[in-house]
């Protein structure tokens, strides 16, 4: 009855919770994106572009991302392997444990005819799931306690995700142990299963599974002798050996039941199994109940962002399942600090303190604020220091294992922000205003407000947007344009112009790195000469010291997101300064 109730509750609450995501995916947006489109209007895009993908080519995209990136999720192995290893063990060892155990009315015996839970492989293999899930969250912890990963940050939902799940596997490690040595329940079993009316037989039974099976009787089974015990493994075999195994292959549970069994009398008499039992059941049903509300809900986002970022184009894509295709990616978002540990300005927030900075941290304040919560005029600026310090290098986006296309998100939170002039404050000159002011047709922004549209017809006869795979501004054309020669000074190769000041090439700079104060020591850092070089600043770069400094080892040229051939430019350079040189001596002579 109990059961009944709790699982009831738990099955509304988690109805009415889900309804209500949906309907905050359907009606709430990011940008100025889908306008004038309710929730049902949205609704009827979202149906329409599953139908059409269902019946598209791209279905075979859905298959890929299915088996690569949700179950062996190949985009965490990429990034770090030991956190794929916890993933891998929390997922599967949850998963398995759902379907087997927790489901096993519905599942294991609709497959295996002969199924009980206390039979082996099964009995077993719930313990070794279990098992699973408790080395999973061990890393988990290890992780965020000892590792000290850099930016790595623990909030209410991360302390709750694992709280619940650990809660869940070790009540029932607790209840299984406590079945062990339980007393009554053996009595219980006993009474319906084999219907002894014997008391010499019934002490013989129970003799044997103390000493076989781990029970712990209130009557004394030391001295029996062999005879009795040969006797209770007779009746074993006729009434309990089809559905029970030796408790010793549930090694989690016998193991503890060993450690409790000192102490069977007192739980015995507390009724420890039937506190475990409900412990074990509440604590899935709270799971359940407040999956909808908490970071749990990404067993279901991810999946859903994983399938919508593989099919949908933002060109091609209608903006409204665009917008709710976002609102789904906020809440799929498990705060892994991925995005944070490789976000190319994240070395701003160990200056300016402002966690909005950190793309991960960004993504918990936009929760809160799309959900309606009350936010200050300071916490809006928070948010738009990060958004607008953002160099739109995009590697956020691309090393999310979430699948959430962050650059895009960000894109149109700052859209929106622009547009409500009570809390935007404007922030010139910043790599995010001219990346925005250069693109704004590929991400359909509305070029009518100023320093947007001033600042774009200023630099309009040299720069210009082009079409390109590689998404990058271009100088004059072509983003491969060359100059046909050197002899009047120019540089050959003009991927300088790519650069928007994102600093990746001077963060990963092993020379800046061994400076304190590398600016006073090289002279200029390496994206200052692409941007002097930009500006039409030649002399000014041949200048900087960090030309002759370079150790040649690529590192700013491969981590570029624009592509810029920072080492190559400087061989340039340097090839110059020496032909200079060697001119000026010549003339000398």
């Amino acid at each position: 009855m109990a059961f009944d109730i709790f699982l009831n509750s738990s099955l509304i609450i988690l109805a009415v919770g889900l309804v209500l995501k949906c309907i905050h995916w359907f009606s709430c947006k990011i940008g100025i994106r889908a306008d004038g489109k309710d929730a049902v209007a949205r609704a009827a895009s979202a149906l329409s572009g599953i139908r059409k993908t269902i019946l598209s080519p791209g279905i075979l995209s859905l298959f890929r991302v299915f088996f690569l990136d949700i179950l062996l999720q190949y985009k965490i192995l990429k990034q770090d392997l030991l956190r794929w290893i916890m993933h891998m063990l929390i997922f599967w060892g949850f998963m398995l444990l759902l379907f087997m155990h927790a489901l096993e009315d519905f599942v294991s015996e609709s497959i295996f005819a002969e199924y009980y839970s206390t039979l082996n492989p099964f009995m077993f293999l719930r313990d070794f799931f279990g098992a699973m899930v408790v080395a999973g969250l061990c890393i988990a912890v290890f992780r965020r306690v000892f590792m000290k990963i850099p930016r790595l940050t623990t909030n209410r939902c991360d302390i709750y995700a694992i709280v619940i799940v650990a809660l869940i596997i070790f009540s029932g490690f607790f209840l299984e142990a406590g079945k062990i040595i339980s007393y009554s329940e053996f009595c219980d079993m006993e009474d319906y299963y084999s219907g002894l009316d014997s008391k010499q037989e019934i002490f013989a039974l129970e003799c044997y599974w103390v000493k076989n099976y781990g029970l712990v009787s209130p009557n004394d089974t030391s001295n029996v002798s062999q005879k009795i015990l040969d006797s209770g493994e007779e009746i074993h075999g006729q009434s309990c050996m089809e559905c029970h195994t030796k408790p010793q292959s549930a090694f989690g549970g016998f193991v503890l039941s060993r450690v409790l069994a000192p102490a069977g009398g007192i739980l015995e008499k507390i009724g420890s199994v039937n506190i475990f039992y409900y412990i074990h059941i509440i604590a899935c049903f709270a799971g359940l109940a407040l999956l909808p509300f908490s970071k749990m809900l990404h067993i279901v986002t991810t999946p859903l962002a994983l399938f919508s970022s593989a099919v949908m184009k933002r060109d091609k894509a209608d903006p409204a399942n665009i917008a709710t295709r976002q609102m789904i990616e906020l809440d799929a978002c498990v705060h892994c600090n991925t995005c944070s540990k490789h976000c190319s300005v994240a070395p701003a927030f160990d200056i300016i303190g402002n966690e909005n900075i950190l793309p991960s941290e960004r993504m918990m304040a936009l929760r809160k604020y799309k959900k309606g919560r009350n936010f200050n005029r300071n916490d809006f600026s928070a948010i738009q220091q990060g958004i607008t310090l953002c160099s739109s290098c995009e590697r956020c986006t691309v090393v999310c294992p979430a699948g959430i296309n962050l650059k895009e998100l960000w894109y149109d939170v700052r859209e929106e922000f622009i547009r409500n002039e009570s809390i935007f404050t404007p922030l010139v000159l910043t790599p995010y205003s001219y990346n925005r002011s250069y693109a704004g047709e590929a991400f359909q922004t509305l070029q009518n407000d100023p320093p947007a549209s001033d600042t774009k017809a200023a630099v309009s006869a040299v720069y210009r947007v082009e079409e390109s795979e590689d998404h990058v501004l271009t100088l004059n054309g072509s983003p491969e344009k060359k100059s046909t020669g050197d002899k009047d000074g120019k540089i050959n190769d003009t991927t300088f112009s790519y650069c928007f000041s994102c600093e990746n090439c001077t963060n990963v700079c092993p020379v800046v790195m061994n400076y304190e104060n590398p600016e006073k020591a090289l002279g200029l850092l390496p994206h200052q000469i692409m941007r002097s070089l930009g500006l039409g600043l030649k002399d000014l770069a041949l200048g900087a010291g960090m030309l002759w400094d370079c150790l040649t080892c690529y590192q700013c040229q491969e981590h570029c997101p624009q592509n810029v051939k920072v080492t190559d430019i400087f061989y340039e350079l340097k090839n110059q300064i020496s032909k200079d040189y060697l001119n000026n001596n010549d003339k000398e002579s």
